[in-house]
């Protein structure tokens, strides 16, 4: 786990959102040898209004609609810590409208020069966005205790 109070390495896999999704016209963005892809970005539960942080990728397969990608994040002056880890999802923007999404899988942070200052953010399990099965639960996964509630109450009702 990483605390955004600095630029970031980062590295996972984007997915760009098509022109009738909302996306760039031009379809996904073509790398240039010379020059990296710079946009803007944010993390949820953040917004474009009061999150945007700056985003430069690199490394990524012209115009493929979902591909590997790195790059640097870099916060804005004054904006708070977050907490970023693998698993996160980082909205790209060119302005305010989103145009692609970055999944996190590895997260570094950066010294000013550059350098990384850790050689790893840590592994972490994500529980409250993944079902995990242990292998003595064979009962099914129930995604809400209240829809049951609900439905049993309907089911009541309608008889």
């Amino acid at each position: 786990m990483v605390m955004m109070t600095g630029s970031l390495a980062v590295r996972g896999t984007v997915v760009w959102l098509t022109p009738q999704q909302g996306g760039r016209v031009s379809g996904p963005p073509e790398p240039d040898y010379d020059y990296d892809y710079t946009a803007t970005a944010y993390l949820p539960p953040r917004s474009a209004e009061d999150g945007q942080a700056g985003l430069s990728l690199r490394r990524f397969a012209p115009g493929a609609w979902r591909t590997p990608a790195e790059g640097i994040l870099v916060p804005p002056q004054g904006h708070r810590a977050q907490q970023v880890v693998p698993g996160n999802i980082v909205v790209i923007t060119e302005g305010i409208r989103p145009v692609g999404l970055l999944t996190v899988e590895e997260v570094h942070a950066l010294a000013p020069d550059g350098s990384a200052v850790i050689e790893r953010a840590p592994e972490v399990e994500i529980t409250g966005l993944t079902a995990i099965r242990t292998p003595d639960t064979d009962a099914p996964y129930r995604h809400s205790t209240a829809t049951d509630r609900w439905s049993s109450h309907e089911r009541a009702g309608a008889s």
